[in-house]
């Protein structure tokens, strides 16, 4: 199997539960990388979303196993739906936990601040300087979006106006949703829906835990793959 963790996280979010995994199954393997731009991987040539993050990913799969369970934790999930679209032969099944595979309920689609969008037009003009437009973007950016520079901001921006309906639709295999009741950046209602615009699917959410699952809850997420993998003998 392999892992894909969430953004400003290493591969060592997934060390628990891969521990727990290999020692109880000897005949599963078990990879998980630092994306582009984490850990210790350098930052992708480009800004990109998803689909850019899954043309750098993909070539992973080939040097794996025939058929795999894929894990993806917030932002690497994002990457994962877009594995599993394209390589159905390699990608099996999916174990998903807190990713923003559809915009919140509880918060439509907004524009940035008028003061912001001001900044900005001034700012693309030559009226307003970078280190002003530095102090705007830190005064009405995300924490994410504030420790975040050069491209990994521009991948920041290009993945968070995502959405995966396209991809849900296409999915095929069995997917294994596993969520944080109190996940307060991707509630549980968000995987509720995307369940039901799945072919096959698994939700289990879970009492104690918030966004940070494999850190969390390793247990559950290393059970959550055995049942995966199990599928796949």
């Amino acid at each position: 199997m392999l892992a894909l963790h969430g953004w400003g996280r290493s591969h060592a979010d997934f060390d628990t539960a891969l521990a727990d995994l290999v020692q109880s199954r000897a005949d599963i393997g078990a990879v998980a990388l630092d994306l582009p731009g984490f850990g210790a991987s350098p930052a992708p040539p480009a800004a990109g979303g998803a689909a850019a993050y899954a043309d750098l990913i993909e070539p992973v799969l080939d040097d794996c196993a025939a058929r795999m369970v894929v894990v993806g934790h917030s932002f690497g999930g994002r990457i994962a739906v877009e594995l599993a679209v394209r390589r159905p032969e390699r990608v099996a099944s999916l174990v998903l936990c807190g990713v923003p595979l559809l915009r919140r309920a509880d918060r439509p689609a907004t524009k940035p601040a008028l003061r912001y969008r001001l900044a900005r037009g001034l700012h693309r003009r030559g009226l307003l300087g970078e280190a002003a437009m530095e102090r705007m973007r830190q005064r009405f950016g995300s924490a994410d979006y504030r420790n975040a520079s050069g491209v990994m901001r521009d991948v920041l921006v290009a993945a968070v106006n995502e959405t995966y309906e396209t991809q849900l639709d296409a999915i095929s295999q069995p997917v294994e949703l596993l969520w944080g009741r109190n996940d307060d950046e991707v509630p549980p209602e968000v995987a509720e829906r995307a369940a039901r615009m799945l072919a096959v699917a698994r939700l289990t959410v879970l009492d104690g835990a918030d966004h940070f699952v494999p850190t969390e809850a390793p247990a559950a997420l290393s059970a959550a793959i055995n049942r995966r993998c199990e599928s796949l003998a």
